[in-house]
């Protein structure tokens, strides 16, 4: 695998790490409840966690059967220039979200592992219309002809970058509540206002990611 597919995939996880559902949830639930029920918190974030991966291995399994059949017209140029106008596509399409429009505040009711587990269930499945950066990692996987030694690990490692920001989060929160409690706050409000703007942002840096790698393989840039 190429350092450039790696960092790629790297800058997907970071932008799939933005998700309310990864991101928003865990902040509004951290300010909804105290410290001591990190535990709720921690069983949402693993939950969540191994939800995308599980999906992650069923789509690699299933396009990873699809480029048996169809590799030659994956690799075509007809493909990649398209590939290189859906990316571009994304990027202007981005330009389009914004959030103007304060969105009402959510609190989620906090309950025992089983709630926990259901709400991370359910934000995944509502998610999963809009994981495009996933999808996008999950098709340049497959287009890399990556075995499942080579992805699996792979795979696991972009789902557990995605959960990185809320358990740096949590451990700022533990070691200065105090001091990180207000920004934390605004942090909540911020996410909550510009939903549609972050969607924005996540379909121009998929965009970007998908129009380069069609690129780098058209033309040998960053190869």
């Amino acid at each position: 695998m190429s350092t450039a597919l790696l960092l790629t995939l790297i800058g997907l996880a970071l932008a799939d790490s933005t998700s309310f559902g990864t991101l928003g949830v865990p902040v509004v639930m951290m300010l909804a409840s105290d410290r001591k029920q990190t535990g709720r918190l921690m069983i949402y974030l693993a939950t969540i966690t191994v939800f995308y991966f599980l999906v992650g291995v069923a789509l690699m399994l299933g396009l990873s059967a699809v480029m048996e059949n169809f590799e030659y017209v994956l690799q075509s140029r007809t493909f990649l220039w398209g590939q290189l106008v859906v990316g571009a596509g994304l990027f202007l399409l981005s330009w389009r979200f914004d959030s103007k429009k304060q969105k009402k505040q959510w609190e989620p009711k906090l309950g025992g592992p089983g709630t926990m587990m259901g709400l991370a269930l359910t934000m995944g499945v509502v998610e999963l219309a809009t994981m495009v950066p996933y999808l996008a990692a999950i098709g340049l996987m497959t287009s890399a002809g990556l075995t499942p030694l080579q992805w699996g690990p792979v795979l696991a490692g972009y789902v557990l970058v995605m959960v990185v920001p809320p358990l740096a989060l949590m451990a700022g929160r533990g070691l200065a509540g105090q001091w990180l409690e207000p920004k934390l706050a605004k942090l909540r409000d911020w996410l909550l206002r510009n939903a549609a703007s972050m969607v924005g942002w996540t379909l121009a840096i998929v965009g970007f990611f998908v129009a380069r790698d069609a690129a780098a393989r058209l033309f040998g840039w960053l190869g």
